[in-house]
């Protein structure tokens, strides 16, 4: 085990207990009689304490950005940060373990607001899926896809996967094509869209269907959309009419909206008979 809290849930009534911890050092502070180094994870961030000469010797090799293991003990800031979920404690270590180290000079920094060039960016992408909000933009999108998945296994509907390897359907952009190996001469399309095959599943005698579809399109960038594949929800009613499939769609993005966003959302149903 590396760890045996996170660095976002060490609170004031943990303090007296000894803690293995693992994370990357956000900030150093060298004051001479003792170095503040703060550890960073994907939960939050502890001020860790060196004040042991050999322990301090380890800690002032390191760079921001190094990834580190320790074991220490909690105990009571003297001088507390309200700003830090972690602010009323700290955790003077007694272990210090290097699992891997930066170098002094990154190519950019990781949380600053100035614009870094995208090439440099995607060189370097395991820096820059570090960036904060980046890092909270990825798992905002998780956890919007599984409450979408909630809302429509709520409504009655299965998620089913179409395939991803199939022949051309046409739609609004050219297809990606696959070479086949056993066929030469010969491709796959990937889907531009699930279109005929959720409509291969109503007439087949399902009642519903959605699925979270990867869509793959040969076109130019869009201002709502990545160029070249997307991922969009779509679902399928056998037996329904339009206003059917409005009610399904006003629960869904409107109880989206509300569950992650401040925004005043509109109600007003865009059906005859809404939910």
């Amino acid at each position: 085990m590396y760890r045996t809290k996170n660095l976002g849930e060490l609170r004031i009534q943990n303090v007296g207990e000894e803690v293995e911890l693992s994370g990357w050092v956000q900030k150093i502070r060298n004051l001479g009689s003792m170095i503040f180094i703060d550890l960073r994870d994907e939960d939050g961030i502890t001020q860790i304490v060196v004040n042991d000469e050999k322990l301090k010797e380890i800690a002032k090799t390191l760079n921001t950005e190094s990834c580190i293991h320790i074991f220490g003990k909690v105990v009571e800031r003297s001088s507390k940060n309200p700003n830090m979920p972690t602010g009323d404690i700290e955790v003077v270590i007694s272990q210090i373990e290097i699992l891997g180290k930066s170098k002094p000079e990154l190519p950019f920094e990781i949380n600053s607001e100035i614009e870094t060039k995208e090439d440099l960016r995607l060189e370097y992408r395991f820096l820059d899926l570090r960036n904060e909000k980046l890092h909270n933009t990825i798992l905002l999108r998780s956890k919007i896809l599984k409450f979408l998945r909630d809302k429509m296994e709520e409504l009655g509907f299965p998620e089913i996967q179409t395939p991803i390897l199939a022949n051309s359907s046409p739609e609004g952009a050219r297809d990606y094509l696959v070479p086949s190996r056993l066929n030469p001469g010969e491709f796959y399309a990937l889907p531009q869209a699930p279109q005929q095959f959720k409509q291969l599943l109503m007439v087949s005698g399902f009642n519903k269907y959605f699925q979270i579809a990867p869509c793959f399109r040969d076109e130019d960038p869009r201002a709502d959309r990545a160029p070249g594949e997307f991922y969009q929800l779509d679902f399928e009613m056998a037996f329904s009419t339009l206003d059917d499939v409005l009610k399904v769609i006003e629960e869904v993005v409107t109880s989206t909206f509300k569950h992650f966003t401040n925004w005043k959302v509109d109600e007003r149903p865009i059906c005859k008979n809404s939910i």
